[in-house]
């Protein structure tokens, strides 16, 4: 009697198992490899004695095997790589809530009768001011910071009984030692939402704008 080589496609559909439990175990490496070593074991039991099967050909079929019990396992390990990465993913999105991004700007923004905003310096500064300027480019009040390091600083200002819609922006001056000191201006906004997309995360800010987290420049 003259035995085929094994089909290795046909591992999940063995006689006997059912439909319930056939896709769960075609995905499974150890059911794979019994269900090959069974059929294995039957093939031998059933071989022509006279025409066995080669050791180059039972040699093969187990390499096959090998194979895609490999690529199941490697299947399994990215799948549930991916699954801890989205939920990493969420909880970062998550706790970003109630935090403030910022973003190049030199605009204010006001709650509770406070505005605020943020400032980079390129260098360290002996004597650093925000003046907060009115829309026809005056000044309208001054808030001194004094020395300050390198780096990000955030910055509070008592605008009580000041409409918003009259204030432009903010600038600031900083120098060291009577040298400027190169700043970057930052707007300051709270997250009030997070959603996601893609494998992205995406935040609605105070101002009812939606970011990317990547298009912020960093975080308080």
């Amino acid at each position: 009697m003259f035995i085929q080589p094994l089909d290795l496609s046909n591992l999940g559909n063995t006689p006997g198992s059912t439909t319930g439990t056939s896709a769960s175990n075609a995905t499974d490496p150890q059911a794979s490899q019994d269900r090959f070593l069974k059929l294995l074991v039957a093939q031998l039991n059933n071989q022509d004695p006279l025409n066995p099967m080669d050791n180059a050909q039972m040699t093969t079929q187990m390499a096959q095997i090998n194979t895609v019990s490999g690529i199941q396992e490697l299947n399994a390990t990215l799948k549930g790589m991916a699954a801890q990465f989205s939920s990493a993913t969420a909880l970062q999105g998550t706790s970003l809530i109630g935090r403030e991004a910022l973003l190049p700007g030199d605009t204010l923004t006001f709650k509770n009768g406070q505005g605020k905003a943020a400032f980079s310096l390129e260098g360290k500064a002996s004597d650093v001011r925000v003046d907060i300027m009115g829309t026809n480019g005056e000044v309208i009040d001054t808030v001194q910071m004094g020395a300050l390091g390198a780096g990000l600083h955030g910055f509070e200002w008592d605008a009580a009984g000041i409409d918003p819609a009259t204030v432009q922006g903010f600038r600031v001056s900083a120098v060291d030692g009577g040298a400027a000191v190169d700043t970057v201006s930052l707007k300051r906004l709270s997250v009030d939402s997070v959603s996601f997309s893609g494998g992205s995360i995406y935040m609605l800010l105070q101002d009812g704008s939606t970011r990317a987290y990547n298009d912020v420049l960093a975080y308080m």
